[in-house]
């Protein structure tokens, strides 16, 4: 990896984990997040994974615009760090551990390539 795209990366990795932190004590039954990206795209490629525990949590979570506050939350720490996100609709992702469980046995290397 080229030293900019690790500093980049980086950024990223030290964003969401300030996001994560914050998220884990204040959205019911979030548990946590990834990312990929591809840096020759970025930050359009950037994609971000909020995982919960269960399907019904992240209906709840979108019932209580807990998805809004999550996707205001990822933009206002990347911004922190120089990433804007143009619309972070297109970014930020919702899932389970249950979902991965039932459609891809737990391997969240399979599911989310």
């Amino acid at each position: 990896m080229k030293s900019t795209i690790k500093k980049l990366d980086d950024n990223v990795v030290k964003a969401l984990t300030k996001v994560c932190e914050e998220a884990k004590k204040n959205v019911e039954g979030f548990d946590w997040l990834t990312h990929r990206a591809d840096y020759s795209n970025f930050p359009g490629s950037l994609v971000v994974t909020c995982v919960f525990l269960t399907d019904q949590q992240v209906s709840q979570a979108k019932v209580e615009s807990r998805d809004a506050y999550l996707r205001k939350l990822i933009h206002k720490h990347l911004l922190k760090v120089g990433i804007l996100l143009k619309d972070p609709r297109r970014n930020v992702f919702f899932d389970s551990e249950e979902a991965c469980t039932a459609g891809h046995g737990g391997d969240w290397d399979k599911r989310l390539a």
